[in-house]
């Protein structure tokens, strides 16, 4: 029987309609890994050795020794060469009758994880995956400091069904001088629930969710994964510190590490699983007006790319997913990862 979901946050309605099968659906449909038996992979700018072919790099973990924008590097960011906003120039906000523009004025950057072609986020070794935790509070840090910025949204498009424009793994950065509509809608309704109850919800949620358990993943000291209780698409995952955190930039060492284990862990089950599907992610953190907020609580969201958005979901606003949460996280805490690589 499909059930009406609400998610508390947002107040959005999904659908769950279950297909029945003991296979949870969409698994295996596109594989977004490659592999030098793919074939050759021409040229790569973000591959060792092509550093010229980027803008100049705002940020690099090097070998000692080593000069920027040369080989040397295991982790680069770098401006984004066709930038979806500009960071030139002021904002100029005007109206034109009933509407309103503003300047495309923001940041666009590129955080490449690896030098290595192959390589893909959930391959990292520990300490690699830290570094890129670290180039994200790094760039964070940096960028708030621009008084034009309200917002830094990071997410990673892997592979070319979930937007990659290239197979290198890569993340992105985008700082905007709006918050997004879609994290205002997280931010209210988390305010509403606070006014409420005096609570941050997602602090709810995940005290609610580790002692339930049927919809966790998994989770260490400092971090849980688990499935949403109303995911819209199937096998989304959340990744959410388990004490208040409003701000990712805040995040301390011992935490760091603990991220990179359930991150990878979690993308390595997700890998595994679904056969390498093509996915995004996002961080939702708080935005930079905000010094403490006592009502949000940050955390990322991880999409595989199983099903497509389709017309109904477009005119209703109303997600169908047809693997429950519950089934979903079952799923994934059952996998094997002994032989993974």
């Amino acid at each position: 029987m499909p059930t009406l979901r609400k998610d508390p946050i947002t107040d959005r309605w999904v659908i769950i309609s279950p297909t029945g099968s003991k296979k949870p659906s969409g698994i295996g449909q596109v594989c977004s890994r490659i592999t030098p038996e793919d074939g050759p992979i021409g040229f790569c700018p973000f591959c060792t050795g092509n550093e010229t072919a980027t803008p100049p790099e705002v940020l690099a973990y090097r070998q000692a020794g080593t000069k920027p924008n040369e080989p040397g590097w295991t982790l680069r960011v770098t401006p984004n060469k066709f930038p979806a906003l500009r960071i030139e120039g002021s904002l100029d906000r005007t109206g034109e009758g009933v509407y309103d523009k503003m300047n495309g004025v923001g940041a666009h950057e590129v955080i490449i994880e690896t030098p290595d072609h192959y390589g893909r986020l959930s391959l990292l070794a520990q300490k690699e995956f830290e570094d890129v935790i670290w180039a994200y509070r790094d760039r964070i840090i940096d960028l708030k400091r621009d008084k034009r910025f309200k917002y830094i949204l990071i997410f990673k498009n892997q592979g070319a069904e979930a937007g990659a424009s290239l197979p290198h793994t890569h993340t992105q950065l985008i700082a905007l001088p709006i918050v997004p509509q879609m994290v205002n809608e997280e931010l209210e309704g988390a305010k509403r629930y606070y006014r409420y109850k005096e609570r941050c919800i997602l602090c709810d949620i995940v005290r609610q969710e580790i002692n339930d358990g049927s919809r966790v993943v998994s989770t260490n000291d400092d971090f849980v994964a688990l499935e949403p209780f109303a995911p819209r698409f199937p096998f989304e995952t959340w990744i959410l510190p388990r004490q208040h955190d409003s701000h990712f930039e805040d995040i301390k060492k011992n935490e760091a590490e603990n991220l990179a284990r359930i991150f990878s862990d979690t993308l390595k089950r997700i890998m595994k699983a679904l056969n390498w599907p093509p996915y995004n992610f996002m961080l939702h953190t708080s935005p930079f007006d905000d010094m403490v907020v006592e009502y949000y609580h940050w955390h990322f969201e991880i999409i595989p790319k199983s099903t497509r958005v389709a017309g109904f979901e477009w005119g209703s606003g109303f997600f169908i997913n047809h693997t429950a949460p519950e089934e979903a996280a079952a799923f994934l805490r059952d996998v094997d990862l002994t032989d993974f690589k």
